[in-house]
């Protein structure tokens, strides 16, 4: 991408942003740049806290390639001495203390994945133990010595919990500092995170202050949502769409998602323009563009860019074929079940094969005529089938399993 002016850069920085702290000072630093040809230091952490990277976290490495398409000089920091910590926003209580093996193993495979979004050529990669292992008793101390328990009780989860006499181990205090410290030795000029990282990013501020340096600039990036459109996409909530998937998976997760959400993901997620996002909403309006049809070419976006060139294509393809025309899929995964006795019960048949989580779920769905067994749809949820068949069950428009019993 050509140098753009500092204005121009700045309406593609705030594409999508939440917050940007201060606006007037960002804009200075992208006016020096300019002047100067010197990029600017861009820095955002991540946590090795779980092995997988989903589509949540690629809102922030969007932002990121963003700035390396600009000419700046991208970090990505992989706080994996943070991680031992655990990163207490939002959270009720103190996390699960993760072992420096569990956060290095986790670490590997964020650097495998990371490619898919960031350009490698132009991505740094910097570990902050590479520092904080190195730091003394005695430079805790020091460090710890400029904040004070008061401003750190300002964080609505430590003050909720301190309302709540929920406890706060004091190791916790020590997170939002090593965050605004790794600031500090990066010398960064903008931090991009989350919004719930503002307390941490600001730290970040403070702390380059107290050290005599120009604070940075943060860009805050929303949450976004995961696929059931009301809680930010989690692993540990089942709503995350991880870019590690096969693209068939990614391509009808998203497909899953409402319209009023495909907007977001369109904005946060996906490498369209504005005026591009624009002219898809002018055309749904209009009656020009189904939303089914801009929701596939989102979903086959999503599944080129982290499965491959041509993947979305045959992701589409395969979806068409399944949902579209109710024909069975090429690759129906094969469940071995055992019988106790000569019938099985299809609520049985379905939590045993993994189809549903519950007998519960099973008989909702049964109710719900969601079930077919052998292309046959099943609304007897006392149902029973004998040993001497095999069986295709479909549950809901994209599970499928053949079961065959096991002898």
């Amino acid at each position: 991408m050509a140098m753009l002016s500092a204005k121009e850069q700045l309406e593609i920085i705030k594409r999508g942003a939440a917050e940007v702290i201060v606006e007037a000072d960002l804009l200075k630093k992208l006016e020096r740049s300019v002047s100067t040809g010197k990029p600017l230091r861009v820095k955002a952490g991540f946590d090795p806290t779980a092995p997988d990277i989903h589509v949540g976290h690629t809102v922030l490495l969007n932002k990121m390639h963003q700035f390396q398409e600009l000419g700046h000089e991208v970090t990505f920091l992989i706080g994996d001495f943070t991680g031992m910590i655990g990163d207490p926003t939002g959270k009720s209580e103190t996390r699960k203390h993760l072992t420096k093996e569990e956060v290095a193993e986790n670490a590997k495979t964020y650097q495998a994945q990371i490619y898919k979004v960031l350009d490698p050529g132009k991505t740094k990669i910097a570990f902050n133990s590479e520092w904080m292992s190195k730091m003394t008793a005695e430079g805790m101390i020091q460090l710890a010595a400029r904040q004070t328990v008061a401003r750190m009780l300002e964080r609505e989860d430590f003050k909720k919990r301190y309302q709540s006499e929920l406890p706060i181990s004091i190791h916790e205090f020590l997170y939002p500092l090593i965050q605004g410290y790794d600031s500090v030795i990066m010398r960064s000029d903008v931090e991009l995170g989350g919004t719930d990282q503002k307390f941490n990013l600001l730290v970040g501020r403070e702390l380059q202050k107290e050290y005599g340096q120009e604070p940075q600039c943060i860009v805050m990036m929303p949450l976004l949502e995961g696929l059931d459109g009301v809680n930010k996409m989690s692993k540990s909530l089942g709503n995350y769409i991880g870019i590690n998937e096969p693209a068939k998976e990614i391509f009808g997760k998203v497909m899953s998602v409402s319209d009023d959400l495909m907007y977001r993901y369109y904005e946060l997620a996906s490498a369209v323009s504005l005026d591009e996002l624009q002219k898809i909403k002018a055309d749904i309006a209009s009656g020009a563009l189904h939303p089914m049809e801009a929701k596939k070419q989102l979903a086959a976006e999503m599944a080129d860019r982290f499965c491959g060139a041509g993947e979305g294509r045959k992701a589409r393809a395969e979806f068409e074929k399944v949902f579209s025309r109710k024909d069975m899929p090429d690759d129906i995964p094969v469940v071995e079940i055992p019988w106790e006795g000569d019938k099985i019960k299809l609520v049985k048949l379905m939590s045993t094969s993994g189809t549903v989580t519950s007998s519960s779920e099973a008989r909702r769905m049964i109710q719900q005529g969601a079930v077919e067994v052998n292309e046959q749809p099943i609304k007897d949820i006392h149902a029973e089938f004998s040993s001497d068949g095999e069986y295709i069950l479909r549950v809901g428009k994209k599970r499928f399993v053949k079961i065959v019993p096991k002898k």
